[in-house]
């Protein structure tokens, strides 16, 4: 019997995330993308009661975001330095195996897509989160109808 279907009876027929909704309520596991990353370190976010998951590439790509806003004149090095330093002491749960990796290029190609970028974060939380946050609206678009979307609010305000 094929892995997944093995899981899925261990778990009474539930999806990975509707196990860990039934029986782990109070926590939730959610995948955020670099700009959402940055704009939870920019407001101060440091953790909540709930995980985030993202691919390994997010504070790379995060760090990407902020040299970029230094280099635009938004902010300053020291601020985007401080704000890396809060980056990488925010606790993330992060993932770059094979069948993350698998998960994306299947996600790209029958979307159509031409990379992979968007594809590993979306490839994340279909495998590890119970839904998709991101301040992106963009990413938000593309992202609907592949995985579930929730508002940036569930990261910052307790159930």
């Amino acid at each position: 019997m094929p892995a997944d279907k093995v899981n899925a009876e261990v778990r009474g027929g539930l999806s990975g995330a509707d196990y860990r909704r039934a029986y782990s309520p109070a926590m939730a596991r959610y995948a955020v993308d670099a700009p959402t990353l940055v704009h939870l370190v920019q407001h101060g976010f440091e953790g909540g009661e709930h995980q985030l998951v993202a691919p390994n590439a997010i504070r790379t790509d995060a760090l990407r975001l902020l040299f970029a806003a230094v280099q635009r004149g938004e902010l300053t090095e020291a601020a985007a330095l401080q704000l890396h330093e809060r980056m990488t002491a925010l606790k993330i749960r992060t993932l770059g195996d094979r069948v993350s990796r698998r998960t994306a290029w299947n996600i790209a190609r029958d979307q159509g897509w031409d990379d992979l970028q968007h594809a590993e974060y979306l490839a994340v939380c279909v495998l590890q989160a119970d839904a998709f946050v991101t301040v992106d609206t963009a990413m938000a678009s593309t992202a609907d109808g592949i995985v579930p979307l929730a508002p940036l609010a569930v990261l910052l305000h307790s159930d």
